[in-house]
């Protein structure tokens, strides 16, 4: 069977189409920085003899690093068609005898592993320009005109539980925070997973974008442009802070009652550190207060002074936007249910489209 090199663009159309198995050939060290989504690590060469091999072509010639790399493939080859025949032969996931390969530019790496797999009897495609290709294809995602509206509101207003909500109502949502594996305060990584990499957050960002964007409209929760450690790319934000905005204010004590719940259970030391990072921005005194509130277990009260902050900090957020009097819809709700929310957010999208065609 002929090893097909396909471009990023088909290579996304045909692995987010069907499940694909995507073979990752890179070494441990350069697919756990970032990878595309999805795809499983299959190195032909370890760290070590990336490094090694590397050095050689370098430093010696071309052909000492091929014969290097030779040393490395040749007894490691039946490991490899056997890891991936047990990748796609697996009983709760069947995928056929496509396989799916690339390296780091599309060069030697995987189109020596696609030989093997090929001379095996499976079906090879392999990714033109390899993962720099793909990760080009990334940065161009960002640039495409996006159907986003935004939900709004002040912290304790369950925008996640919304967005969910709304999922669950049959809307199409992105869920920032949770590929950002962080909640978007001072204290949104406690009992998280770490954070991804700036480019593995923008790969997953990217891959969502590509898989959603030809619906009606796209969900996503009101964010700065920073989650923790990473950043919503430039161009993509440049979009967000020029779309709608639809804000539910809840009543202040409903709000406090909910990060209580959230927040409430998390370790104690946990939550004092992350008050002391942001001690400077909050107060001096403020601060000194919220800690021995903690200490003391006098949770309502701690998180009250910090209900008040994030408050203040979400309004200077807001005068931010590019036209903030007509960006923001506000939307009053005196009940505590994400479900009513979601079909408030809807009902309120229909009538602005009524609006328009009117």
């Amino acid at each position: 069977m002929p090893i097909n090199v396909i471009s990023p663009e088909e290579w996304m159309n045909k692995t987010t189409a069907v499940q694909s198995l995507v073979t990752d050939v890179r070494s441990p060290g350069e697919f756990q920085h970032a990878h595309i989504p999805g795809a499983v690590n299959v190195p032909l060469f370890s760290d070590e003899e990336r490094v090694r091999i590397g050095t050689l072509y370098k430093q010696t010639s071309r052909e000492a690093a091929i014969k290097e790399g030779l040393d490395c493939f040749g007894p490691t080859m039946r490991k490899m068609v056997e890891r991936v025949e047990t990748l796609l032969y697996h009983p709760d996931n069947p995928q056929g005898k496509e396989v799916y390969v690339h390296c780091w530019r599309g060069g030697m790496r995987s189109m020596a592993v696609a030989w093997l797999l090929d001379l095996y009897g499976f079906q090879v495609y392999v990714l033109q320009g390899g993962y720099k290709a793909f990760r080009n294809w990334v940065l161009q995602q960002f640039a495409i005109p996006t159907p986003v509206c935004i939900v709004g509101g002040y912290t304790g207003s369950g925008k996640t539980r919304i967005l969910q909500s709304l999922k669950q109502l049959g809307q199409c949502i992105i869920d920032l925070e949770d590929l950002a594996h962080h909640k978007g305060s001072a204290f949104g990584n406690i009992g998280m997973p770490a954070q991804p990499s700036q480019e593995m957050f923008e790969n997953k960002l990217a891959l969502e974008l590509h898989q959603k964007r030809n619906s009606q409209l796209i969900w996503l929760e009101d964010e700065s442009q920073r989650i923790g450690d990473v950043n919503i790319p430039h161009e993509f934000w440049q979009q967000l802070i020029q779309k709608k905005v639809y804000f539910l204010n809840l009543p202040f004590e409903m709000r406090l009652e909910n990060i209580v719940r959230e927040y409430g259970g998390l370790d104690r030391e946990r939550l004092v550190h992350a008050v002391v990072r942001i001690r400077k921005r909050l107060g001096g005194l403020q601060a000194q207060h919220t800690i021995q509130h903690l200490i003391e277990d006098n949770v309502s009260e701690a998180f009250e002074i910090l209900l008040r902050y994030y408050d203040t900090f979400y309004q200077k957020s807001m005068s931010r936007k590019i036209n903030p009097e007509q960006q923001f819809i506000t939307l009053d709700s005196g009940v505590n249910d994400s479900n009513e929310h979601a079909k408030m957010l809807i009902t309120s999208i229909h009538k602005d489209e009524e609006r328009f065609l009117a």
